[in-house]
Protein backbone atom coordinates (compact mmCIF):
# COMPACT_ATOMS: atom_id res chain seq x y z
CA UNK A 1 0.00 0.00 0.00
CA UNK A 2 3.03 2.39 0.87
CA UNK A 3 3.47 2.58 -3.11
CA UNK A 4 0.16 3.36 -3.96
CA UNK A 5 0.20 5.66 -1.60
CA UNK A 6 3.21 7.46 -2.64
CA UNK A 7 1.77 6.84 -6.45
CA UNK A 8 -0.98 9.06 -5.72
CA UNK A 9 0.92 11.75 -3.90
CA UNK A 10 2.30 12.67 -6.95
CA UNK A 11 -1.08 12.86 -8.97
CA UNK A 12 -1.41 17.25 -9.08
CA UNK A 13 -4.65 17.60 -7.48
CA UNK A 14 -3.69 15.35 -4.20
CA UNK A 15 -1.72 16.15 -1.08
CA UNK A 16 -1.15 14.13 1.46
CA UNK A 17 -2.87 10.68 1.60
CA UNK A 18 -2.88 7.65 2.82
CA UNK A 19 -4.54 4.02 2.82
CA UNK A 20 -5.61 1.88 5.21
CA UNK A 21 -7.26 -1.54 5.14
CA UNK A 22 -11.06 -1.79 5.38
CA UNK A 23 -12.85 -4.76 6.92
CA UNK A 24 -14.49 -6.92 4.14
CA UNK A 25 -16.67 -10.10 4.73
CA UNK A 26 -15.56 -12.12 1.60
CA UNK A 27 -11.80 -11.00 1.31
CA UNK A 28 -11.11 -9.62 5.23
CA UNK A 29 -9.83 -6.20 4.14
CA UNK A 30 -10.01 -4.07 1.07
CA UNK A 31 -8.09 -0.79 0.96
CA UNK A 32 -9.86 2.90 1.16
CA UNK A 33 -7.60 5.75 0.48
CA UNK A 34 -8.48 8.92 2.06
CA UNK A 35 -6.99 11.83 0.42
CA UNK A 36 -6.62 15.64 0.73
CA UNK A 37 -7.03 17.49 -2.44
CA UNK A 38 -4.92 20.31 -2.90
CA UNK A 39 -6.83 24.05 -2.72
CA UNK A 40 -8.50 24.59 -5.54
CA UNK A 41 -8.60 20.74 -7.21
CA UNK A 42 -10.93 17.99 -6.92
CA UNK A 43 -10.01 14.40 -6.72
CA UNK A 44 -12.70 11.70 -7.75
CA UNK A 45 -12.95 8.14 -7.70
CA UNK A 46 -12.75 8.32 -11.65
CA UNK A 47 -9.38 10.70 -10.94
CA UNK A 48 -8.03 7.77 -9.03
CA UNK A 49 -8.83 5.04 -10.65
CA UNK A 50 -7.87 6.38 -14.35
CA UNK A 51 -4.37 8.09 -12.93
CA UNK A 52 -3.59 4.54 -11.69
CA UNK A 53 -4.42 2.79 -14.89
CA UNK A 54 -2.06 5.39 -16.61
CA UNK A 55 0.69 4.59 -14.10
CA UNK A 56 0.07 0.74 -15.41
CA UNK A 57 -1.05 -0.22 -11.80
CA UNK A 58 -3.17 -3.43 -11.95
CA UNK A 59 -6.69 -3.58 -10.53
CA UNK A 60 -5.92 -5.67 -7.82
CA UNK A 61 -3.52 -3.27 -6.26
CA UNK A 62 -6.05 -0.30 -6.75
CA UNK A 63 -7.98 0.97 -3.66
CA UNK A 64 -11.44 -0.01 -3.49
CA UNK A 65 -12.59 2.78 -2.13
CA UNK A 66 -11.77 6.99 -1.68
CA UNK A 67 -12.63 9.31 1.04
CA UNK A 68 -11.78 13.19 0.22
CA UNK A 69 -11.22 14.88 3.67
CA UNK A 70 -10.12 18.27 4.88
CA UNK A 71 -7.19 16.50 6.90
CA UNK A 72 -5.35 13.38 7.72
CA UNK A 73 -5.58 12.98 11.63
CA UNK A 74 -1.89 13.20 12.39
CA UNK A 75 0.30 13.05 15.91
CA UNK A 76 2.35 15.73 17.43
CA UNK A 77 4.92 14.68 15.73
CA UNK A 78 3.35 14.83 12.30
CA UNK A 79 2.98 11.13 11.15
CA UNK A 80 -0.40 10.19 9.52
CA UNK A 81 -2.74 8.02 12.60
CA UNK A 82 -3.24 5.47 10.52
CA UNK A 83 -5.42 3.89 13.19
CA UNK A 84 -7.94 6.47 13.58
CA UNK A 85 -8.17 6.01 9.60
CA UNK A 86 -9.34 2.45 9.90
CA UNK A 87 -11.71 3.36 12.56
CA UNK A 88 -13.30 5.76 10.44
CA UNK A 89 -13.31 2.80 7.41
CA UNK A 90 -15.19 0.37 9.60
CA UNK A 91 -17.52 2.99 11.00
CA UNK A 92 -18.55 4.13 7.37
CA UNK A 93 -19.34 0.44 6.47
CA UNK A 94 -21.20 -0.16 9.69
CA UNK A 95 -23.51 3.04 8.70
CA UNK A 96 -23.65 2.08 5.20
Amino acid sequence: MIEIEGLLFRHPAVQPVAIVGMPNARLGERACAFVVPKPGHRFSFDDMIHFQMEQKVTRQHMPERLEVVDALPMTPSGKVQKFKLRETAKAMLQTA
